[in-house]
């Protein structure tokens, strides 16, 4: 069912889509939240490049009227994302007065929750749509103009996969490829399901041929994307098929790094272990959301799984997959928390060594069971709790990097990773386990050897830091005296499709479906998450 807040079917028909031959004026698409809204922008990108947009320049403000088409794709896990969203819509009320050809859409998560309230609350906003109709966004674009008033339109389901829709590639090489959408879980603190609707899965040929796909484009790196990746294929009546479809990856030509996010612990089993340990391009990386280390409020949470069962699943990860970095999801002041359970966090977080958490202070989300519980924590006693847990991680996450020193990594060089590499004369990228990695490059160099974001590089960790690893390997000795070590580059087809990328050449410098380059046009406004 569609819900049409100011149009109708009877109104007279926009005009039909222009094609991409046609300039139809620049487009600007800023990101709130998780990995699945960020390739969902990678969708929205492709539908308005194929609709005959262009990406506007990288400094383009459209406060300053530089931008003809602004799009929020919106996160609506925390209350901050409704705050920050709706103060950005503010910051563009003068531009949009002032330039009222500027059209505005928001998009995602909170525009499927609030709907229509959005123009209520912000009514110099063109066009509303949900997590189910993205592909409708150049369509409602044009009835907004045509119509010259405000389009709402948000599906309760989902009609078309959204892979099929064309897709500008955030980078060339490393991709997501979504398994499925929607879950079927029902925790209590979360808002997604009702947003995404229950779970649908892409049959494994669907998968494959789009991971083949972003392979011949470029890509060496692929994250398989969900929201429960390990109950994948429960729609399809294949409990075992997400084990399956690593191996499957596996056996891709071209493919040298698998990733996958996330799963669910309750629904994590042996398969899916071995399937990790035994297949040589799924990378020694987990991501394992434990939101509380307290077996009562995790019942309250409606998570089907136990601290102890927790810690075994990491033990059994430990045991196949020595080398394995694996980070987590916790959540601080859930409703009836106490000290009592805190503290069974706090052990559980000792035990557990992650190499890094996503820390949370809970926050009441309209809509979902937890935001009626009794015993909501005072925000004083979440904030001390808060900074115990962070502090406590904090330490864990260096003294699990200091492990690292002295051994030998392999790094995918990234772009945009090292935020002060022009100052360090280091360039950044993410070795096997997903660790950050801030490396040095010989002093002689030559600018033709300099290896390319996509490019792999072996080095040697000098020092850890606190929430990186810092290799100055690379400066022990003369370019010609350092061992393979110390310093190498393996130079990637992915490298060579990002430099054909930034000559503007053809050759390899889109990753996957739809047109485009690699240096997207998709800006990342993700709220504050603090990362440990």
């Amino acid at each position: 069912m569609s819900t049409a807040a100011t149009a109708q079917l009877a109104d007279a028909a926009p005009p039909a889509a222009t094609g991409p031959s046609t300039p139809r004026g620049t487009y600007q698409v800023r990101t709130f939240g998780c990995q699945m809204n960020v390739h969902d922008s990678e969708r929205l990108t492709g539908m308005l490049e194929t609709a005959g947009y262009t990406a506007a320049p990288a400094d383009a403000d459209p406060r300053r009227g530089e931008v003809d088409v602004v799009v929020f794709n919106t996160c609506a896990v925390r209350e901050n994302a409704d705050n920050k969203l709706y103060g950005t819509l503010g910051a563009l009320r003068p531009a949009k007065d002032a330039n009222p050809g500027m059209q505005i859409a928001v998009g995602g998560c909170l525009a499927q929750k609030d709907r229509s309230a959005i123009v209520d609350r912000a009514p110099w906003v063109d066009v509303v749509f949900g997590t189910h109709n993205i592909g409708s966004l150049p369509v409602l674009l044009d009835r907004a103009r045509h119509n010259a008033r405000a389009e709402v339109e948000i599906l309760e389901s989902l009609e078309v996969f959204p892979s099929t829709l064309p897709t500008r590639r955030e980078s060339s090489y490393a991709a997501w490829v979504s398994i499925s959408v929607g879950c079927n879980n029902t925790c209590t603190f979360c808002i997604v399901p009702s947003l995404r609707g229950k779970e649908k899965d892409r049959r494994p040929g669907d998968v494959l041929a789009e991971v083949r796909d972003v392979v011949d484009s470029g890509a060496i790196e692929v994250t398989l994307l969900g929201q429960n990746v390990n109950s994948y294929g429960v729609e399809f009546g294949d409990r075992g098929a997400f084990a399956k479809l690593l191996r499957a990856c596996g056996d891709i030509d071209g493919l040298e790094r698998v990733r996958f996010t996330s799963p669910h612990p309750a629904m994590f089993t042996d398969d899916v272990i071995e399937a990790m340990a035994e297949t040589d391009n799924v990378m020694p990386q987990l991501h394992m959301p434990l939101q509380s280390g307290s077996d009562e409020v995790l019942r309250r949470m409606k998570r089907s799984y136990r601290g102890k069962k927790f810690l075994r699943i990491l033990d059994q990860v430990r045991e196949r997959i020595p080398e394995a970095a694996i980070t987590t999801d916790i959540i601080v002041g859930f409703p009836g928390e106490t000290e009592q359970d805190f503290q069974r966090t706090l052990d559980v977080v000792e035990a557990s060594r992650f190499s890094s958490a996503f820390t949370f202070q809970y926050s009441i989300r309209p809509g979902t069971p937890a935001a009626s519980m009794d015993d909501q924590i005072p925000k004083e006693v979440v904030q001390e709790r808060y900074e115990r847990l962070t502090a406590l991680q904090d330490r864990i996450t260096h003294e699990e990097n200091q492990k690292l020193e002295n051994t030998v990594v392999e790094v995918l060089v990234a772009e945009g990773e090292g935020e002060r590499d022009a100052q360090t004369r280091r360039i950044s990228g993410r070795a096997r386990d997903h660790r950050l990695v801030h490396l040095s490059l010989p002093a002689e160099l030559p600018a033709a050897q300099r290896p390319r974001p996509g490019d792999l590089v072996t080095t040697t960790i000098t020092r850890a830091a606190p929430h990186y690893l810092i290799s100055d390997s690379a400066l022990a000795a003369p370019l010609g005296e350092l061992s393979p070590e110390q310093f190498s580059v393996r130079r990637t087809f992915s490298g060579d499709a990002w430099e054909a990328g930034v000559r503007g050449s053809d050759g390899g410098a889109s990753c996957g479906t739809g047109g485009g380059g690699p240096a997207g046009p998709v800006s990342l406004g993700l709220p504050s998450l603090r990362v440990r």
